[in-house]
């Protein structure tokens, strides 16, 4: 009888407990290896492009950074591999990378048929269309009978079949794999047009000759929510990556940046804050990570805002929707805590 009430309230008290964080096939791999594997654009300005010396910059560059510190403590434990539109989704299903953070909008044939799962909007776009400026064209109605530069197997390709068809318009397109060549191609005047994400757009114009010889039009014809995938059924390495992207956004939304994070977390009394830099609570642990996971993710890449300033700044996009929820923007993270 007694041996029998043991076991019981063992089992009452196992039960009771808080679950222990397993790290999960992903995060062991990434540990054993040493660095985590990001699928990334090949080149895109903004979101993941390597300079003269060969470091990845752009704000999808930046959320590999974040996942390897939070994993592996170091910003710089990261093996990049570019990846097309046509290569991105098998990479990721093979087992060649551990996470994609390559401007891959989610939708949902992707979330459910490709064996992957987003985690989250990194990014908020809509496509766009841009021409020359001395075509005369200023909207998109304008562009009947057009030839359109495009990149197959990609959700731009569907859009532009979708808008043209709804529009009862027509059009010749001009599909080419390859980022740098589709460039090319619209810059020497193969095509008309040039469709892809408006931040794309923006990105590509920067490397015109003469970039005010060229104009995005107004329209956005599409949504396009952008995010970093992983392999479904690792829930372990989707807590972390999600929760690394919310922190980010919440971090910026409490106000804790890159410069002031130390300052914050040895004299803030805000409970919000404290909970995100790691003074209470047990955020971290429930993750397997430290409780000073975010601490270390804002001093190597910055808060949310900081990302964006620093990436897509420069392509002249303003925040727009991609601004806090409380400055009319749809970024909003759940709480941590």
């Amino acid at each position: 009888m007694f041996r029998t009430l043991a076991k019981t309230l063992a089992l009452a008290a196992a039960l009771a407990a808080p679950a222990v964080a397993l790290a999960g096939p992903t995060v062991d791999a990434i540990k054993q290896r040493g660095a985590l594997r990001c699928g990334v654009n090949t080149g895109l300005l903004g979101f993941s492009a390597p300079d003269s010396a060969g470091r990845w910059n752009g704000i999808d560059a930046d959320f590999c950074r974040a996942v390897a510190t939070a994993i592996l403590g170091d910003p710089t434990k990261v093996q990049y591999v570019p990846t097309n539109a046509q290569t991105r989704f098998t990479a990721l299903q093979s087992g060649e990378i551990d996470l994609l953070s390559r401007n891959t909008t989610w939708t949902s044939s992707r979330d459910a048929t490709l064996g992957s799962v987003f985690a989250g909007t990194l990014f908020y776009d809509g496509q766009g269309f841009m021409v020359k400026k001395s075509s005369g064209v200023t909207k998109a109605a304008d562009l009947n009978g057009a030839t359109v530069c495009v990149q197959p197997g990609t959700t731009t390709e569907l859009n532009l079949n979708d808008y043209f068809r709804t529009k009862k318009m027509t059009f010749k397109p001009v599909v080419i794999a390859e980022l740098n060549q589709i460039e090319q191609a619209f810059f020497a005047g193969r095509c008309d047009v040039y469709t892809t994400d408006i931040s794309g757009l923006a990105a590509t114009r920067l490397k015109a000759p003469k970039p005010d010889d060229y104009l995005i039009l107004p329209e956005a014809i599409s949504k396009e929510p952008l995010g970093p995938m992983i392999r479904r059924g690792d829930w372990e390495f989707l807590t972390i990556v999600k929760w690394t992207l919310f922190g980010l956004i919440e971090a910026e939304e409490y106000g804790v940046t890159s410069a002031n994070v130390d300052k914050l977390r040895a004299e803030s009394k805000d409970p919000p804050v404290q909970r995100l830099l790691g003074t209470t609570g047990d955020a971290g642990k429930g993750k397997g990570l430290d409780n000073d996971w975010l601490v270390k993710i804002l001093k190597a890449v910055g808060n949310y805002g900081e990302m964006y300033s620093r990436n897509i700044g420069p392509l002249g996009i303003q925040r727009g929707v991609n601004a806090q929820w409380r400055d009319g923007g749809l970024m909003y993270a759940p709480p941590i805590r």
